[in-house]
């Protein structure tokens, strides 16, 4: 898609297909080494359950169709501890399903990728109906403090990407990754180079069993696979370097922490964002997902009304690309945040800019928000208003 990103070329020769973006997800977790999936369908990520469960067998890999999300995180996160790349997809429901175990994937420090393609809600909500309103819980959902990654793709060929990258940067930190895009994005088709991914590491064996949890400098632990040998302990309980529970405060304390920094020390290579007409903006909107296609086409036909927008679109979600927002704003005298919720990226966005300098326009009906619409909430935001729908 010209103007968004296609999958970054990894050496090799590639081919170039028609792909629907749930296809796309699948394709691209295949080609990253993927051999576990286990799920239960839903609306509108299905067809990645279909895709996977079509092909793993016939590649050696294994395929369960679970009894409920909850079972599913739980397999996949059984899968990874035996040395297997593993991924689930669901939406909005069944991601709410999933939050005490990603909870437990991100205390313990087990990799995997969750795919919630997202869908109105909450409850039943909107099955066939784009939304973009779980950017809060992939963040906040599970309780306590935690660390969270969650990318954003913009187009089939970033879903492809940003899949293959998700399972990266879940083995490298040892966490789950979510994966986060609408039912317009999961539906859509496009054509889509397919470069050559990263292969699965051969092992992620540490040096030694009875301290899995010895983190190295990057403050990443070290766990060995289930079955290779070596006897060791894992817990969703505060625990220290032998994995073994414990209610010191010195060492839970000390776990916290660590989690958190082996994130936040990573911030500069995840943290992604593109930026387009930024360089003298007066109004930068900041868009992701679908609606960021139709905030581009806005900046373009707002340019050619002599007005002075930008786009700032976060390919990251969290954590949020922050230091490449504030040098994208640095000149601009407003921000405009369109997302298909209620403003839950809006409230993170206002800890980066001055009091009162961030307008919305927000949707939470089903529909996505039309270049169009943009345009005009932003002849009102330069006419002072700050929530514009």
């Amino acid at each position: 898609m010209p103007g968004f990103r296609d999958n970054d070329p990894r050496g090799g020769a590639s081919v170039n297909e028609l792909l629907q973006g749930n296809a796309a997800c699948a394709r691209a977790a295949l080609d990253a080494g993927c051999t576990f999936f286990a799920g239960y369908p839903i609306t509108p990520s299905s067809e990645i359950a279909e895709q996977m469960a079509a092909a793993l067998p016939k590649r050696g890999g294994v395929f369960v169709q679970m009894e409920d999300e909850i079972a599913s995180l739980g397999a996949v996160l059984g899968a990874s501890l035996a040395g297997r790349r593993a991924m689930t997809a669901t939406s909005g429901p069944g991601f709410s399903l999933m939050q005490e175990h990603l909870g437990y994937g991100m205390y313990a420090e087990i990799p995997c990728v969750v795919v919630d393609v997202m869908r109105g809600g909450p409850s039943t909500g909107l099955p066939t109906r784009p939304s973009q309103g779980d950017v809060m819980q992939a963040r906040w959902g599970t309780h306590g403090d935690h660390p969270a990654i969650a990318l954003a793709p913009a187009s089939v060929a970033e879903v492809y990407e940003l899949t293959a990258r998700a399972f990266e940067l879940s083995d490298r930190l040892r966490t789950p990754v979510v994966l986060l895009y609408d039912e317009v994005i999961g539906h859509l088709r496009e054509r889509v180079d397919l470069a050559p991914v990263s292969p699965p590491p051969a092992a992620r064996a540490g040096p030694d069993g009875r301290s899995p949890y010895a983190a190295g400098e990057d403050d990443v632990a070290r766990l060995p696979d289930l079955g290779s040998g070596q006897r060791f302990h894992v817990t969703g309980l505060g625990h220290g370097e032998r994995g073994y529970p414990t209610d010191d405060p010195a060492v839970v304390g000390d776990l916290a922490l660590r989690l958190a920094r082996k994130v936040e020390r990573a911030r500069a290579e995840i943290a992604w964002a593109e930026t387009y007409r930024t360089e003298d903006a007066d109004l930068v909107v900041v868009a992701y997902g679908i609606v960021a296609r139709a905030a581009r086409r806005a900046v373009d036909d707002g340019r050619a009304r002599g007005m002075r927008l930008g786009l700032f679109r976060p390919r990251t979600i969290w954590p949020f690309p922050a230091e490449a927002f504030r040098a994208a704003t640095a000149g601009a005298r407003g921000v405009l945040v369109a997302e298909m919720n209620l403003g839950q990226l809006a409230v993170e966005i206002e800890r980066y800019v001055p009091r009162g300098s961030v307008a919305t326009l927000l949707r939470a009906d089903g529909r996505p928000i039309a270049p169009e619409e943009i345009v005009a909430a932003a002849v009102r935001v330069t006419d002072g208003e700050r929530v514009v729908a």
